[in-house]
């Protein structure tokens, strides 16, 4: 025990059962529904994974299954969970680094720009700072348009808007509409504010620091930065011109609105299918062509020590430029004028391949338990859970017990998975006093 608390970064897989018990527990009670009912153990639980996972993810009509205790009791899962995932980042930086020694602290602080030799109460302050900076703007916003335009009442724009920034910024899902929204496609004072919350929530503080300490000079970005936001926008980009032909003429998404109205709804539901997991179109209407896409975005997801999931934008594109050197003969990877260490390679192939693993175990599991449902919804649903992204087709809330909750452990293994194993192999990094000899096998 006294071995497993040297590093406490352990302690927050813990720390995450912990909230889901606590959460399953509240949502279970009669007070949390409108019917004024129990709820179900696999409900509830499903429900509170989801939160504090930041999925957003839902098996129930969220705004008429659940009444104003359960919905705030949600809205207080989501930011405990976000902002358990920052301070839970900032944990394993810092206990990483100071893993490392002086001289190599110093090399991670000046190749990543970590904060770990910095004042760990100032860092966590700064992001607390930005989590409720960003949320309360959003808030602004949308409060204003709904009252001023949509004409609502000031206390239920208000809640709105404070519901729908945490979760946003937070990258959950959950909605206080039934078709998510759908009804704001074309609404950019709803859509974009949102949208935008998600981008930022999803770009993780170190990129998100650095970037904004460095804003006038990006070529002094770190690598990490580099990755995560030119690759944000790279997939950004794509997703939006993809998904902007692909549904152009889709009468059941975005081929009945004008040009702009089109434009708005696919940028934002893009910036959304990455995490942040709410139907600004009808999803479940999408043409085929467009699964493959939102799939893959949702697989990526956002950046390290973000609220975001999947495997994470550096990631993704580490392995690019490994693939890249590898096809030119280089003997190294470079990116940035900067020579990429084996480890780091290594790290990002074992994070790869284990979440692909996951995502095909999970949707084998899931089609066994299943019948009559068609192999996309199945890939769709599990790569939507273990991403944390929270999108569905709707069959989600159709499956039986044992599929939600097969899709409730991909939820929490696929929140704190990245995390717990990403600072296990910086923890457990150790060196040999001895070399076996060299041999090539023949690959491919």
């Amino acid at each position: 025990m006294r071995r497993f608390l040297r590093h406490p970064v352990r302690l927050v897989p813990l720390g995450f059962l912990v909230a889901i018990a606590i959460g399953t527990g509240l949502l279970m009670l009669p007070w949390a529904t409108s019917a004024h009912r129990y709820t179900p153990l696999v409900t509830a639980l499903f429900t509170a994974t989801s939160a504090v996972s930041v999925t957003g993810m839902n098996v129930t009509d969220t705004p008429n299954y659940w009444n104003g205790f359960g919905l705030v009791m949600i809205t207080v899962l989501t930011q405990a969970g976000g902002l358990g995932i920052l301070t839970g980042a900032a944990l394993v930086s810092l206990t990483v680094t100071r893993q490392l020694g002086l001289r190599n602290r110093l090399l991670v602080q000046a190749e990543s720009a970590d904060y770990g030799i910095g004042d760990i109460r100032r860092l966590l302050m700064r992001i607390a700072g930005t989590v409720f900076g960003c949320e309360l703007v959003m808030t602004m916003v949308i409060t204003g348009r709904l009252w001023l335009t949509y004409h609502y009442p000031p206390g239920r724009a208000l809640w709105s808007g404070v519901f729908h920034s945490v979760q946003a910024f937070n990258n959950g899902g959950f909605s206080l509409y039934s078709e998510g929204l759908i009804a704001f496609a074309r609404d950019p004072w709803v859509t974009l504010p949102l949208a935008l919350g998600a981008i930022v929530g999803g770009l993780g503080f170190p990129a998100l620091f650095e970037a904004f300490r460095q804003w006038r000079r990006p070529v002094r970005w770190s690598v990490s930065t580099k990755l995560t936001i030119w690759g944000s926008v790279v997939l950004l980009a794509t997703g939006f011109v993809g998904l902007l032909a692909a549904e152009w003429a889709n009468p059941f998404t975005i081929g009945t609105y004008d040009t702009p109205g089109k434009v708005l709804a696919s940028f934002s539901q893009i910036a959304l299918s990455r995490t942040g997991g709410f139907d600004v179109i009808n999803v479940s209407a999408l043409r085929e062509e467009s699964y493959p896409l939102i799939i893959a975005l949702m697989f990526i997801g956002g950046g390290s020590a973000s609220t975001a999931g999947g495997i994470k934008v550096s990631t993704f594109f580490l392995l690019g430029f490994v693939i890249w050197a590898e096809l030119r003969g280089e003997p190294d990877v470079i990116v940035g004028r900067r020579r990429i260490a084996a480890p780091s390679q290594r790290q990002a192939l074992t994070v790869a391949l284990l979440s692909v693993a996951l995502v095909t175990v999970g949707t084998l599991g899931l089609t066994v338990l299943t019948t009559g449902v068609r192999f996309n919804d199945t890939l769709f649903e599990v790569t939507s859970a273990f991403s944390t992204t929270g999108l569905t087709v709707g069959l989600a809330e159709r499956l039986p017990e044992s599929g939600q909750l097969l899709l409730t452990v991909l939820m929490y293994i696929g929140r704190i998975g990245p995390l717990t194993l990403g600072s296990a192999i910086a923890l457990n990094t150790r060196r040999r006093l001895y070399r076996y000899p060299k041999e090539q096998p023949v690959v491919g």
